[in-house]
């Protein structure tokens, strides 16, 4: 059984072409991935070098044992949201027992071969859920587009609007939002610059972006906040505590059905993204989810999911294998153990405009706008999906969608009285 989980050869790049491209792509993520690592395991209650150590553990395992090979994993937004309430409950010592419960459930679904559940959900559904990933990524990017804390609140779009208020309040930071924008106007139109220049190295857009506009801030002194310190450690093996055995239950399964279900659908997402062929293979992709959270939990981290942002980024990077993927992991392990104090140079109002710029290409407006006009059931469907996915949570979101889809699949199938 386990055998049919292991990597081959043939899934990495192996030639000369391919490699260098995973490697600018596995950079690209890495210097994304950074500050969201940082930031949710802060975030989580826990501490940044927990959230470093789990993007470092879980992606380079989940990309190696893993499905998909454009997903990238590592600590998520929506797993901080179920782990707050239980850290705050049981402490930051219930991690290691609680991520090796999930990640053994993970793994068991893998096994017992769950994963296939994932390709009956509707795509409706899929790009309702997708469009609310995308508007919950762009909510989070206003702190750090403005260069002020973020707000009060539990949900994105709370959160959101209470840090606006106290942006107004305390006054604009016009210099954080002009990095903003350039960043934007940068990566946007690099793809331009380079068709016109006709270059034959691909260098992707948000890398470009992020160079060109971390140097345009030093080269004027714009004042701006930066990413800060960076732990230049890892997390030790920490032995799981079973002490509230049967109160852990309930949050692991919670946190396995989230890790499950986000990584199938970004891994998904991703093929949808590439246009790939060789669609992504689910139950081994939840054995690699399990294994990575399992790992991570138990050497320092948290659980962790395969995150749509990263992973987004990663396929319009050009990833050509998950190769990209595992040097995502190495490049913030080394960033971690020897270049911490240059990426701490980085401004964080550049890293709001490349997610806010990955948002977009998420959304893909054109391909929603035919989803919309296709019929009235498909569009009831998307927009229930997104905006359940904002308001409440991914899970609850995504089964509201299916249940909606089911109901007005039946109705539509009715016979019309004459």
């Amino acid at each position: 059984m386990f055998f049919s989980f292991w990597p081959s050869r043939s899934e990495f790049s192996n030639n000369r072409k391919d490699l260098i491209a995973d490697l600018i792509a596995g950079l690209t993520v890495a210097i994304v991935a950074l500050p969201l690592a940082i930031g949710f395991g802060i975030t989580s209650g826990m501490s940044a070098a927990a959230g470093l150590t789990t993007a470092i553990i879980a992606g380079f395992l989940a990309a190696v044992f893993g499905g998909s090979k454009y997903q990238v994993s590592g600590p998520t937004g929506a797993m901080t949201v179920i782990l707050i309430p239980v850290i705050h409950t049981y402490g930051v010592s219930a991690i290691p027992a609680l991520g090796l419960m999930a990640g053994a459930m993970v793994i068991a679904m893998a096994i017992f071969k769950l994963g296939a559940v994932i390709n009956r959900v509707p795509w409706t559904v899929v790009e309702g859920f997708t469009v609310g990933i995308a508007l919950i990524i762009s909510l989070q990017q206003i702190p750090l587009a403005l260069g002020i804390a973020k707000g009060e609140g539990e949900k994105s779009y709370i959160v959101a609007w209470n840090t606006l208020m106290n942006a107004i309040d305390a006054g604009l930071n016009y210099s954080s939002l002009l990095v903003v924008a350039i960043t934007l106007v940068i990566k946007f139109s690099w793809p331009q610059i380079v068709s016109r220049l006709k270059l034959k190295l691909h260098i992707p857009a948000s890398f470009m972006a992020l160079v060109f506009v971390t140097l345009i801030v030093k080269a004027f002194s714009i004042d701006v906040a930066t990413i800060g310190n960076i732990p230049r450690s890892l997390g030790s093996f920490q032995k799981p505590i079973f002490d509230n055995l049967t109160s852990l239950l309930v949050p692991a399964l919670w946190i396995a059905l989230l890790a499950a279900v986000e990584s199938l659908l970004s891994a998904r997402v991703a093929d949808g993204l590439a246009h790939n062929k060789e669609k992504f293979e689910p139950n081994r992709e939840l054995f690699g989810q399990g294994l990575a959270t399992l790992a991570a939990s138990i050497f320092g981290g948290m659980p962790a999911t395969g995150a749509i942002a990263r992973t987004s980024v990663n396929v319009r990077s050009h990833a050509k294998s998950r190769l990209a993927s595992v040097f995502h992991a190495f490049v913030l392990l080394f960033i971690a153990l020897v270049a911490a104090p240059l990426v701490s140079q980085i401004p964080t109002a550049v890293i709001a405009g490349l997610l806010l710029g990955t948002s977009y290409r998420i959304l893909n407006p054109v391909s929603i706008m035919e989803s919309l006009r296709t019929t009235k059931a498909e569009a009831a469907t998307l927009i229930v999906t997104a905006i359940s996915t904002v308001a409440i949570d991914l899970i609850w979101g995504m089964a509201i969608g299916i249940g909606l889809h089911v109901i007005l699949s039946r109705y539509s199938k009715k016979p019309q009285a004459i």
